[in-house]
């Protein structure tokens, strides 16, 4: 029986959104990764995806390079060309599921990539990061409430962006809703619940959104500055919520602020709250689930802190 390649991928593509609840960025990266590998090997039906145009698919994505790379030479990373493959090895396993045959998804290996890297700062710098905002305009307290959210939650700052200001600052912990629609309970420090509620206090607007746009202060811009009459007043009813690039921006100015030289992003704190639950002793699996990572492995590449457990062995019982 001849199935219709594209009638196909569309179901597919249904099937991620609706009954796999993936988001609509990863059904749309799906699709592109797909459409891309089906045009390559001239697909029509099933049968036309095998061994011989998976290698000959691999082999010229290899020798691609990105179109800031076509001047230095630099061809796609080994991970973006992962991308594409594992796109193809989640369809075939959706085929599989619906019995009709198929090249098997396990025949599909990954290119092998270097381990991660994590971008971290000190333990110093961390500290110097969360005091630099200063002064009690509604702005610095905002900011200083981001930063110190960021660290005690671990938030991916798209899940930071989607807070509402009824923020329930009773109680040490809240919900929060991630990847793929997954709830997961997160914690919430006094250093963070103290500045968020001198932020909110005060706040005028009556926005639903916990981080929000506002005015700067008048001594950054000057009394006669335009840009602080085109910013608005905080007293906006319908204050705009801070986007994620907003947020980035943010983290990035009191890095600066701070004397750090590193690049600093809302990430390298999720990174930073990681690192410092497990170098105190924290379990993998409980790191797992604060951070809301679906597989262990995304979680075993803070591992790398023990490394410093290792040297103090190594130096009390090495070369005595």
């Amino acid at each position: 029986m001849s199935h219709n390649i594209e009638e196909l991928k569309r179901q597919f593509l249904e099937y991620l959104e609706i009954e796999k609840g993936s988001s609509v960025k990863t059904v749309e990266n799906y699709g592109h990764y797909l459409t891309r590998f089906f045009a390559f090997i001239k697909a029509k039906n099933v049968k036309d995806i095998n061994p011989e145009s998976v290698r000959e698919f691999r082999l010229w994505l290899n020798r691609q390079s990105t179109g800031n790379n076509r001047a230095t030479g630099k061809t796609l990373s080994k991970k973006t060309q992962n991308y594409y493959l594992i796109a193809l090895r989640v369809f075939l396993k959706f085929l599989a599921k619906r019995d009709i045959s198929a090249m098997p998804a396990d025949k599909i290996e990954l290119a092998k990539i270097q381990e991660r890297s994590l971008d971290l700062i000190s333990k110093a710098d961390l500290s110097r990061l969360l005091d630099a905002p200063k002064g009690s305009d509604v702005k610095s307290l905002r900011d200083k409430a981001i930063l110190e959210l960021l660290f005690s939650t671990g938030l991916r700052v798209s899940e930071l962006c989607s807070l509402t200001s009824d923020l329930d600052l009773s109680v040490d912990e809240f919900s929060i809703r991630g990847k793929g629609g997954k709830v997961r309970v997160v914690f919430i420090s006094d250093d963070a619940k103290k500045a968020v509620r001198a932020y909110l206090k005060a706040r005028k607007d009556m926005s639903e959104f916990l981080f929000v746009q506002v005015s700067s202060p008048r001594s950054d811009l000057g009394p006669n500055s335009k840009k602080q009459k085109s910013l608005g007043p905080t007293s906006d009813f319908d204050a705009k919520a801070l986007t994620r690039r907003s947020i980035e921006r943010i983290v990035k100015q009191y890095a600066t602020i701070a004397g750090i030289s590193k690049k600093v992003t809302p990430h390298v704190i999720r990174h930073s709250f990681a690192t410092d639950l497990l170098s105190n002793g924290a379990d993998i699996r409980s790191v797992q689930m604060m951070l809301g990572h679906a597989n262990i492995s995304t979680t075993q590449v803070y591992t790398h802190v023990t490394d410093k457990q290792l040297l103090e062995v190594h130096k009390k019982f090495h070369g005595k």
